[in-house]
């Protein structure tokens, strides 16, 4: 879910997170930074998972205030006991940029091209070779 769908339908949102979370599903925030949602939601709602949105990730090694930004963000999630995922995660540098602020999960072109469900399940079959730089996230 975005922070902007979020927005738009507040009221009823609540009520059907916490149901949701009672079934055992967890909720990530997409894209996160890019919407106009208040930081008090985050105590409210019982997200897992906050995605930082790509453009950050992007951006992050040419600009400070980028990478500001997403270290911003994986402090947020960290404090708030959820966990992140960079989103559009596409070169070496950025993997090691990520790792060094401690953010474990990504997902973009440098971890794997998207492919199929049954594709995916060889992807992260234990083969006995090295783990990847990041985990991939879904």
């Amino acid at each position: 879910m975005t922070e902007s769908i979020l927005i738009q339908h507040l009221e009823s949102v609540f009520e059907i997170f916490w149901g949701l979370k009672a079934l055992g599903v967890g909720l990530k925030i997409d894209d996160f930074g890019t919407g106009y949602s208040s930081l008090q939601y985050f105590t409210q709602l019982p997200f897992d998972t906050l995605k930082i949105d790509r453009s950050f990730v992007f951006s992050m090694c040419q600009d400070n205030q980028s990478m500001d930004v997403v270290k911003t963000i994986i402090e947020l999630a960290r404090n708030l006991g959820m966990e992140v995922v960079a989103e559009g995660v596409e070169t070496l540098e950025q993997v090691d940029r990520l790792r060094e602020l401690g953010c474990a999960f990504g997902q973009g072109y440098y971890l794997s091209r998207p492919v199929r469900a049954d594709q995916a399940c060889l992807l992260i079959e234990p083969t006995g070779t090295p783990e990847p730089p990041v985990a991939a996230a879904e």
